[in-house]
C-alpha cells in the first residue's frame, strides 16, 4: 500500500519544485509589498492592502480564471509573452508556481509586514544621522531583524503552494508530468476506481509536508515574538 508508484513520485517532485518556486520569486515582491504596506502612509493605501489580501477571500477559481484570461496564449500579457521571449506559462509548471504564488502571497505578506511594524524606527534612524545610506541601513539593520518574519511567511507561502488546487486546475489543468501536483494528484486518484490506496498515500504526505512547515513556522514566529 506504501510503495509510491512513478507518477506518484513525479507529482511529489513536481509540488515540491512548483512551491520552491513561488516562493522564491514572491519573497522580494513579498519584501518589498509589506514595506509599502507599513511605512507608507498614502491615498489608496487600504485599496493596495485589499487586492494583496484579496486571495484569502476570493475563490481560487476565480483567480485562476482570470490569470488564464490574463496569461494565456490570446491574453494581453501571455500574447506579450510569448510574441515578445517565446515563453508560455499557461498549461506549464511555470503557469502553476504562478498560481501557487499568488495564492500564496497574501501570507507571506503578512508575516513579513508584522516583521516591519515590530522595527524599531528609531534605531535606523540613528544609522542615518551617522551617514548611513537607506539602501545600507536596511541591509545591515532592517533586513536582519525581519529575517525571520520573511523566513517564516516563505515557509508559510510554500505551505500554502503545496496545497493549491482551485487556481492551478483552472490555469493550467491536471496534464500528467506538467502540471499534476499532489493535491491535483489525490484528486485524480479519487477519480480513478481502485486509486483509493494511492489517495491515502498521497494524503498522508502532503498532510506530513504541510504539518512539517506549519510547526516550523510557528517556531519562528515564537521566535520572533521573544525577541520583540
Amino acid at each position: 500500500m506504501w510503495a509510491l508508484s512513478a507518477v506518484e513520485t513525479e507529482a511529489i517532485g513536481l509540488s515540491l519544485k512548483v512551491a520552491l518556486w513561488a516562493v522564491l520569486v514572491s519573497v522580494p515582491l513579498g519584501v518589498f509589498a509589506a514595506w509599502v504596506l507599513a511605512r507608507r502612509h498614502f491615498y489608496g493605501h487600504a485599496l493596495l492592502n485589499g487586492i494583496i489580501h484579496l486571495p484569502l477571500v476570493l475563490p481560487p477559481v476565480v483567480l485562476g480564471y482570470l490569470l488564464l484570461v490574463l496569461l494565456g496564449r490570446q491574453g494581453p500579457l501571455g500574447a506579450f509573452l510569448f510574441d515578445t521571449f517565446g515563453v508560455t506559462v499557461a498549461f506549464t509548471w511555470k503557469g502553476a508556481a504562478i498560481a501557487s504564488g499568488v495564492m500564496a502571497f497574501p501570507l507571506l505578506v503578512r508575516a513579513i509586514r508584522l516583521s516591519y511594524e515590530n522595527v524599531d524606527e528609531r534605531l535606523e534612524a540613528a544609522a542615518r544621522t551617522l551617514g548611513a545610506g537607506r539602501i545600507k541601513v536596511f541591509r545591515t539593520i532592517t533586513l536582519p531583524l525581519i529575517a525571520p518574519g520573511i523566513l517564516a511567511g516563505a515557509i508559510l507561502a510554500f505551505a500554502r503552494s503545496l496545497g493549491e488546487f482551485g487556481a492551478t486546475i483552472t490555469f493550467v489543468s491536471n496534464i500528467p508530468g506538467e502540471t499534476r501536483t499532489l493535491p491535483l494528484a489525490i484528486f485524480a486518484e479519487v477519480q480513478s476506481p481502485g486509486g483509493e490506496d494511492a489517495a491515502i498515500r498521497l494524503v498522508v504526505i502532503s498532510a506530513a509536508i504541510a504539518l512539517a512547515a506549519l510547526i516550523a513556522s510557528e517556531y519562528l514566529a515564537r521566535r520572533l515574538g521573544r525577541k520583540g
